[in-house]
């Protein structure tokens, strides 16, 4: 019983890293598809265009694409990190911030 337990939890911890990794490669080929894309209107080739390839695709995400509620949670998580806040402490700061 113990090893059929052991079994599927080893099944269930593979099957969630295989998702998780074919998730960060559709967005890897969205991002390569997205900066192909801009490469090709601007007509580049060359040099011009690995260089545009490369910056492309190691920019970061602009932050704007975080939701409201993200920014806000955000936001307190540094300010109670800046007042070096934890435990009950942070806690109940997080609570209130998050409500105002």
């Amino acid at each position: 019983m113990k090893g059929l337990i052991a079994a599927l939890g080893a099944s269930v911890l593979i099957m969630g890293v295989w998702s998780n990794a074919g998730h960060s490669q559709s967005s890897q080929q969205e991002l390569m598809k997205t900066c192909n894309a801009q490469a090709g209107s601007q007509k580049l080739a060359g040099d011009a265009r690995k260089s545009f390839m490369s910056k492309c695709l190691s920019a970061k995400p602009a932050a704007a694409t975080l939701t409201p509620q993200q920014q806000k949670m955000k936001t307190c998580n540094a300010e109670a990190g800046s007042q070096k806040l934890a435990g009950d402490a942070r806690k109940k700061f997080m609570s209130t911030c998050l409500k105002g």
